[in-house]
């Protein structure tokens, strides 16, 4: 197999889902968001038509929702297990490329990485070793690889707006060649329900 997409996924709970948007929406209005965000982000995952599909979440593996998607999609189910959020990234990353050439990773929050923008990522990543969809708030969105690279989910401050720039500076010391597509933004806070797609407000 050649080419492997990874969702990363947290368990749509109410009082723990997109914690940041509870003020605002409630705790269960919270929950369904982050709920509708996940169902969106692996229908575009699956459509993008992948050699794989890899659901990696967390706390575990019960939540019925990671169950009916994984029966849906055809989706490989995994934990992230323990770690801060980068050894959790390069963990999936590095196990999904011991058997595929080239693997990408995503998370649940941007409704922009539709099915097009993932095969866009694939192809510029065919052409590098690593690509990226930086986030509008300094994160990313996407990361792609050809080979494992550890030093890039070290050292980086994870949830802050430093976290692409410094992804930058450790992939330049590492040698890496480097693909970015233009920035997306993620849905975290109230301010950012704006880019949430045309009907979803309701």
């Amino acid at each position: 197999m050649t080419r492997c997409l990874i969702v990363f996924a947290k368990a749509p709970v109410a009082g723990s889902a997109k914690s940041r948007l509870a003020p605002l929406l409630g705790e269960a209005g919270a929950a369904a968001l982050a709920e509708r965000l996940l169902v969106h982000a692996v229908q575009q995952a699956a459509a993008a038509g992948f050699d794989t599909l890899q659901l990696c979440v967390t706390p575990d593996t019960s939540h019925k929702l990671f169950r009916r998607l994984q029966a849906e999609h055809g989706a490989q189910l995994s934990a992230q297990g323990d770690g801060d959020l980068g050894a959790r990234m390069h963990r999936a990353l590095e196990r999904a490329l011991r058997t595929h050439r080239r693997a990408l990773l995503i998370g649940t929050d941007v409704p922009a990485l539709d099915a097009a923008l993932l095969q866009r990522a694939d192809a510029a990543l065919a052409e590098a070793d690593a690509v990226f969809v930086p986030a509008l708030d300094g994160g990313y969105a996407l990361v792609g690889l050809q080979r494992a690279e550890a030093s890039l989910f070290e050292g980086v401050d994870w949830s802050t707006d430093r976290v692409m720039a410094q992804t930058r500076a450790h992939a330049a010391a590492a040698g890496l060649r480097v693909a970015e597509l233009p920035p997306v933004a993620d849905i975290d806070t109230p301010a950012d329900l704006v880019h949430l797609p045309a009907g979803w407000h309701a």
